[in-house]
Parts: structure tokens; C-alpha cells; sequence
């Protein structure tokens, strides 16, 4: 497998992911046991820390809202777009289906107020706002993506919308979500303060979005969540732990409680393997512990 991506650390990706030694941690002993059909870890420099199918295609849902915001930061750091400028809410974005925060045809939000919709309250008829504010419509944002998902070398992914309902073409798999994942934290880091997020105030309305336990105070400081019938739940999620970042994606898991559990016990694992923890008496990652281990040792960096 190669990547057109000329970055060190997709080509120790795709090498890790051709040579298949990770895949092999799943039989380790010490491996956490998982509950998603799809799972890739990976550290700073791309090593694959652990990884569970990531080749298999899935349903990306609400991951497809990753493309959105790297294509909308890209705009808003050439000056294409700005925070505040005005958008025309159509009668399409306002119809699109949940989850939504209730844009309405013919009024006009901030740009950044959508932007804040897509990524923290996962907001459909957002994605659609500033898919056709930046794509003229809908059609030509998605041809656009497609176009970029190709310039960095995903080449199991196909977007069909850019908010992730159900849609028997959009497919992507957890290797290519993470190098999407990967170049949207590095090359437009500003978009962590949303992926960060917790709360946005919309009309005079206070969207909020429940964060576990376990990224709020383990270190992690990008996360994004997806879910439909069809995909199960989802979850690409960043942290920097001692001030090295690990990058975990979940697709397919069972429930979303059992996605964050599976993704703590990925950072944990993570953390184990870069010797910044020591693991459970039995050899596993163990889980962490309010106030204690991986938690109380989480660094992350202040954003500009």
C-alpha cells in the first residue's frame, strides 16, 4: 500500500498496515479485548500500536463531518470564509434529518456557529449549511471532498453527503479515517478547540454534549462521534499524554457506551506500550482510575 501523502508518519502507516505486525498484537496476551469491528491505534510518528480489522469497510456516519471541517478550516486559513460571515440557511439544509440544531430556511448564521453545530452537537442540517455556503450546493462540496480524500490517500473512501446519514456508497475504513484524522489535527490544529468542545450557544439556546469521565480528564482533546443503524457506533479520538499524541479509531461498536470504553482501554494500551504506564496485574491495560495513572500524568498542549 502506498499513500500520496509524503508525510513520515502516513508512510510508517501504511508500511505498519502492509507488513500486518500489529494486527498480530490482537493474539498478545496483553492486547485489550475489544468490542468494535474495527479498531486502529496509532502514536505521533503513525507506528500502529494495535489494530483490529483496519482495512474493513464500514459505514463511517458521522466521521464523514471530519472531511467537512478540514475542508471549512482549509477555507477559513486561505481566507476563502470567515468566523463570522453570514450564511443563508436553504430549505434543504434546514429539512436535513437529525440530529440537528434547528437551522431554519432563510435565516442567517455565523459560520462559525455551524461549524460549532457540526462538531460538537454532530448537527446534519449544519454539515449541509456550510457544504453549499463553501460548494456553491451540496453536489459539488461532496465532489470536492471525494477529490480530497484522494489527494491524501484514502483510497478506500467514498463520501456521499457531508454530514454521514446512511448511503449505500459512503464507505471508509479506520486506517483511512485515520489519516484523514491525522492530517486534520496537524495541518489545521485550530480545529481542536471544536473537536475539544463541549457546549455552543445557538438562538439564545445552550447545546451541550455529554463527555465521559475519561476525556475530560485523561488527556484527550480531539474527539468525534458517529453513529447509525447501520454503521453502529463510532469514534475517532486524539490524546496527549506526557506530551506524546495517540490517535484511536473505533467503528462498529455495539453501543456507545461500549465505544468509549473500548477506545479508554485503547489509549490506555497506548500509554502501556510507550512506557508511560505500567500495566494490570494481569498483564492487561488496566482501566484508569479518577485522579489516578495516565490521567494524572496527561499533557496537553495550550492551543493558539
Amino acid at each position: 500500500m502506498r499513500l500520496k501523502s509524503a508525510t513520515i508518519s502516513l508512510g510508517l502507516l501504511a508500511a505498519h498496515l502492509c507488513l500486518g505486525p500489529a494486527a498480530a498484537t490482537a493474539e498478545n496476551g496483553r492486547a485489550p479485548m475489544l468490542t468494535a469491528e474495527s479498531v486502529l491505534l496509532l502514536d505521533a510518528q503513525g507506528n500502529v500500536l494495535f489494530a483490529k480489522n483496519p482495512e474493513e469497510e464500514h459505514a463511517p456516519a458521522s466521521l464523514v463531518k471530519l472531511m467537512t471541517l478540514y475542508l471549512a478550516y482549509e477555507d477559513l486559513d486561505g481566507g476563502r470564509v470567515t468566523w463570522e460571515e453570514p450564511v443563508t440557511v436553504s430549505l434543504r439544509a434546514a429539512r436535513t434529518p437529525r440530529f440537528r440544531m434547528g437551522v431554519r430556511a432563510g435565516e442567517t448564521v455565523p459560520f462559525g456557529v455551524l461549524l460549532e453545530g457540526v462538531a460538537i452537537a454532530s448537527a446534519n442540517d449544519a454539515a449541509t449549511a456550510v457544504a453549499e455556503h463553501l460548494g456553491g450546493d451540496e453536489e459539488s462540496f461532496v465532489a470536492r471532498m471525494n477529490a480530497r480524500a484522494q489527494d491524501l490517500g484514502l483510497a478506500a473512501t467514498r463520501f456521499a453527503n457531508p454530514h454521514g446519514l446512511p448511503d449505500a456508497t459512503q464507505r471508509s475504513t479506520a486506517r483511512d479515517i485515520a489519516v484523514l484524522t491525522d492530517h486534520l489535527l496537524r495541518e489545521r490544529p485550530a480545529v481542536r478547540t471544536l473537536l475539544g468542545g463541549k457546549s455552543f450557544v445557538y438562538r439564545g439556546r445552550l447545546y451541550t454534549r455529554r463527555v465521559p469521565p475519561f476525556i475530560e480528564a485523561g488527556g484527550v482533546q480531539a474527539f468525534k462521534t458517529g453513529f447509525t443503524h447501520e454503521a453502529g457506533y463510532n469514534l475517532a479520538v486524539a490524546a496527549w499524554l506526557d506530551g506524546q499524541r495517540f490517535l484511536g479509531i473505533v467503528l462498529g461498536a455495539p453501543t456507545r457506551g461500549l465505544s468509549f470504553l473500548d477506545a479508554q482501554k485503547l489509549l490506555r494500551y497506548g500509554a502501556i506500550q510507550s512506557g508511560l504506564e505500567p500495566p494490570g496485574e494481569d498483564g492487561r491495560p488496566s482501566l484508569p482510575r479518577r485522579g489516578h495513572g495516565r490521567q494524572s500524568r496527561a499533557s496537553v498542549p495550550t492551543l493558539n
